[in-house]
């Protein structure tokens, strides 16, 4: 996968980023590196890792990746931008079960039924690597260190699903808000975006369908945070001004116990995340 060199210099990208401003992860904070590097061996550059991505597409805000019900034809990687998967009642209800940034890995979830189970929708202007299925289960044939792979790719899957169960049965509206924030904050610094200040691609709307909360709730609490002076918020632009605050209202026990330092508890569980 050929990386760009110029990065956004903060999180997810603005709607408004036109298609020839879009910048793309390094590919070694790339979610299927590992499936690329095992399918072409270590030693081979990283931006020549074209045997597994077959194809990149590039999707505008509102596209769909996949719909529900739709054959498993390939998993993918998003290379820059944000998608969100949700599934729907049958009444036509939608419940959103994630928010995807640069570098995570969608649809591994379809190998179970050979269809994939919610859709993708896009939220912003992105582009994905896409690896057909044909081909990733003939590496895997080859090569059993791709099947391990895709086991810890879904293993991590199943870790982000506890702890929505966790964050939807056990907090309340401001635990879940911090909470969500701070892990968005720490995903973007694992694929080296700034932690503290970046843009939210998603409406209030949806960050309450993925919380569990009303809109009205999500804007009042985030109101809250910024009267009390955690959080700069201008439009869909946030700023995090205490994070170790935030942590402690995410019930974070780090954070309590390391309070009386000054950002101590948010820049040792920054330092965690890079090493």
């Amino acid at each position: 996968m050929t990386a760009m060199v110029r990065k956004m210099p903060i999180g997810l990208m603005d709607v408004a980023t036109p298609t020839s401003e879009i910048c793309s992860i390094s590919c070694s904070v790339c979610g299927i590196y590992a499936l690329c590097r095992e399918a072409n061996g270590p030693d081979v550059d990283p931006r020549l890792q074209e045997s597994i991505v077959k194809n990149r597409r590039l999707l505008k805000r509102g596209e769909f990746l996949y719909r529900i019900g739709d054959p498993l034809r390939a998993i993918y990687a998003i290379r820059s931008g944000s998608i969100k998967t949700c599934v729907r009642t049958n009444d036509g209800r939608v419940q959103i079960t994630s928010f995807h940034i640069s570098g995570d890995v969608l649809g591994l979830g379809a190998f179970a039924t050979h269809h994939y189970a919610s859709e993708a929708q896009v939220m912003e202007t992105t582009m994905v690597c896409e690896v057909p299925v044909d081909v990733l289960e003939a590496y895997g044939n080859e090569n059993p260190s791709i099947r391990q792979q895709m086991v810890k790719i879904l293993s991590q899957e199943i870790l982000d699903n506890q702890e929505l169960l966790l964050l939807l049965g056990k907090k309340n509206a401001e635990e879940r808000l911090a909470t969500f924030l701070l892990s968005l904050s720490r995903r973007l610094l694992k694929r080296s975006y700034s932690p503290l200040e970046f843009n939210l691609s998603m409406s209030r709307s949806d960050i309450g369908s993925y919380l569990g909360m009303a809109e009205e709730t999500v804007c009042r609490v985030l109101a809250r945070f910024e009267e009390e002076g955690l959080i700069v918020l201008t439009r869909r632009h946030v700023q995090l001004l205490n994070p170790d605050r935030l942590m402690v209202l995410a019930g974070d026990e780090s954070a309590v116990k390391s309070k009386e330092v000054p950002g101590a508890a948010f820049g040792n569980a920054c330092a965690g995340l890079k090493t």
